[in-house]
């Protein structure tokens, strides 16, 4: 079975990224002759052809449209028995929405912005460009199957798209057992140590990029008033990364608040936490909260995220509102209990053990073999 795949490109802090690269190798493991079509990826997997498509551009708009010109032109000179796209490409066979749908985002987006801002917004030509883009996509002919990576996604393309139940299929994204398990608290005091974290202190973690959509402000907030043992380590990448660090010491937290930039190897970085929290104001499903709850640590997180659908309150997490400082500070509060955080923890590792890469694979070829059934003679 010869599948082409397509992601834009290649970064090691992002979360789909991460997932493309998992999917590429359980593929390859299942004997699926994969090729990946991206502008720029480094990292493929051993048995994954990468096909480089790198045209000139200038802006988002620009590359994200000359992009999508170039796959549909390679794809018309080569044969695939199927085509999954990773991105807003009318004429794939298969798309997996793990970007969720752009005008829920912009929507949530508005909640925390000034009117000016939210004109600005409106009138931004790249926003319009992906809602096109996501429009024509899901009302191509050509579109059979959309991986929905969690249930809330799928009932927002049935409410925005009108796409019928049986396009629609959630394949949960899967989490190496090999790399994130609740063994990586190993590491914990070499990561404390190197960021000068005291050993007693409850560390509440953020890892993401993009701060503002993945509520770096509410969880500062929120640390305002717990004892000075609470600490939050943010992981991530994001060109606004002064901005917080500002707002830390506005807020008179910032000798309790560490800026750790991007890292290629997060799994230490669960070892080191306690809790992870992400109140993000949109997600479909981060890749970051599987991994988070696979090491054994309660989430807190947003009902406009994903992964919240995995969470039962006060058993393997919590779920409050994104903009909701109060009752993510009290929710906070309570994990300070080491005992209680730590069976949380447990209980949110043994909710997403089932969610390996293998299963994950096992579901989406699967998919593959019913949506070409039909071809075979």
């Amino acid at each position: 079975m010869k599948i082409a795949l397509i992601r834009q490109k290649y970064s090691p802090f992002g979360g789909a990224e991460r997932f493309v690269s998992r999917a590429l190798s359980a593929l390859s493991q299942q004997g699926l002759e994969v090729t990946l079509l991206s502008r720029n990826w480094d990292q493929a997997s051993e048995g994954t052809q990468v096909k480089r498509l790198n045209p000139f551009y200038l802006g988002r708009t620009w590359r994200d449209w000359s992009f999508a010109r170039a796959v549909s032109r390679w794809l018309g000179r080569h044969r695939f028995d199927l085509v999954q796209s990773h991105e807003r490409i009318a004429g794939c066979e298969v798309y997996r929405a793990g970007d969720g749908v752009h005008r829920v985002w912009l929507r949530q987006k508005a909640r925390r912005e000034s009117l000016l801002l939210r004109w600005l917004g409106r009138l931004n030509p790249y926003h319009h460009y992906v809602c096109r883009a996501e429009q024509r996509m899901f009302h191509h002919p050509r579109l059979r199957a959309v991986i929905c990576n969690s249930k809330m996604v799928q009932q927002e393309l049935i409410e925005h798209f009108q796409l019928p139940l049986d396009k629609l299929h959630v394949i949960y994204s899967g989490v190496d057992p090999a790399r994130f398990h609740p063994g990586v608290r190993q590491q914990r005091a070499a990561i404390r140590q190197q960021w000068g974290i005291p050993e007693a202190a409850t560390v509440y973690l953020f890892l993401g990029s993009g701060f503002q959509r993945k509520g770096v402000a509410p969880l500062l907030q929120a640390l305002v008033g717990l004892p000075e043992s609470a600490w939050v380590l943010v992981v991530g990448k994001d060109k606004q990364q002064r901005q917080y660090q500002r707002l830390a010491r506005r807020l008179g937290i910032a000798d309790r608040v560490v800026f750790a930039g991007g890292q290629t190897e997060v799994a230490a970085y669960y070892g080191a936490a306690d809790v992870f929290v992400l109140p993000t104001l949109y997600d479909a499903f981060p890749n970051a909260a599987l991994e988070a709850m696979a090491c054994g640590l309660p989430l807190l997180t947003s009902p406009n995220c994903g992964a919240a659908e995995l969470i039962r309150n006060g058993d393997n997490g919590y779920v409050c509102d994104a903009l909701d400082v109060e009752t993510l500070h009290k929710h906070m509060h309570t994990l300070l209990d080491a005992a209680l955080s730590q069976r949380m923890g447990a209980h949110a590792q043994q909710t997403v053990a089932h969610l390996t890469p293998d299963f994950m694979a096992t579901q989406m070829v699967a998919l593959y073999r019913q949506l070409l059934q039909p071809n075979v003679a």
